[in-house]
């Protein structure tokens, strides 16, 4: 009987471990993401963001939408960012997805770094921020990360589509 009650308090233990140590990679997270809201707050209408060098790119200067799955909206690049270095606090892009009455509002960043780039510099694995591996968006040639962190996206923070956005305001 007292070694099941010692087995119990062990497994307790580590399973009381193993909740504080992710509830703390959770806090962690949270302070990181703060500092992104903090040093993008300012950009909440696309005129504050073109001031500082982000803007459309001709090419890409449309509503991104996967229909049936969600939209993105409009990514404004800071094309001088385009580099090998990921800074959470300098996006490469400010995404803005239309409101109801079509006018534009921050609702994610995205981090970008150039696939050819980071292969040749002999990068096994794909970069990654906030322990988030960035994906490879082939059509354009770049890895990419989203961060949903002025918009709630329910699919998840890093997801690329979220379905309470959508391109057509009505």
């Amino acid at each position: 009987m007292k070694r099941k009650l010692s087995l119990l308090v062990i497994l307790f233990l580590l399973l009381l471990s193993a909740m504080t140590g992710h509830a703390l990679a959770n806090y962690h997270l949270g302070d990181e993401l703060a500092a992104v809201r903090a040093s993008t707050a300012k950009f909440h209408l696309p005129e504050k963001a073109q001031a500082a060098g982000w803007d459309l790119v001709p090419g890409l200067d449309y509503c991104f939408e996967n229909p049936g799955v969600g939209a993105m909206g409009y990514h404004y690049l800071n094309t001088s960012l385009l580099d090998l270095t990921v800074d959470a606090e300098k996006p490469e892009a400010m995404v803005y997805p239309p409101s109801p009455n079509g006018d534009l509002r921050l609702g994610a960043v995205e981090y970008i770094v150039p696939a050819s780039s980071w292969d040749a510099a002999g990068n096994s694995q794909p970069p990654s921020l906030f322990g988030i591996p960035f994906h490879l968006n082939a059509n354009l040639g770049v890895y990419v990360l989203h961060a949903w962190v002025w918009e709630n996206n329910p699919t998840g923070m890093f997801e690329d589509w979220n379905p309470r956005v959508s391109c057509d305001p009505d």
